[in-house]
């Protein structure tokens, strides 16, 4: 190589083009386009937070405060107990006249 190419290359390397370092058109417009969605984004989020109610708890629904745990739970009937109330609510079955010769004493003979 000789000096001459040196120089060249150094004076090439020296020289930075237009372009670097300044913003172009087209920064300019994705700037403006994320502003306009960034703008859009919160018109929308406030149209959607003045559609939410100020409590969500309605007066109708709130009952009696229990004092423990064990009055949340509701034991409801136990394992046959509706069957026992049903048959201590129906009448009594009319039984038939007992055959005598069954080998039981009679209650006439019991004195």
């Amino acid at each position: 190589m000789t000096a001459n190419s040196v120089a060249l290359l150094a004076a090439a390397g020296d020289q930075l083009p237009e372009d670097v370092g300044k913003a172009g058109p087209l920064g300019l417009l994705l700037i403006v386009l994320l502003l306009i969605a960034v703008a859009l984004l919160v018109r929308s989020m406030t149209t959607h937070l003045k559609r939410i109610p100020a409590s969500f708890d309605t007066q109708d629904d709130v009952g009696p405060i229990p004092d423990d745990a064990s009055e949340l739970v509701d034991p409801g009937p136990q394992p046959g107990e509706t069957l026992l109330d049903s048959l201590r609510r129906a009448p009594r079955a009319i039984e038939a006249p007992r055959d005598t010769d069954d080998g039981r004493p009679d209650a006439s003979c019991r004195g």
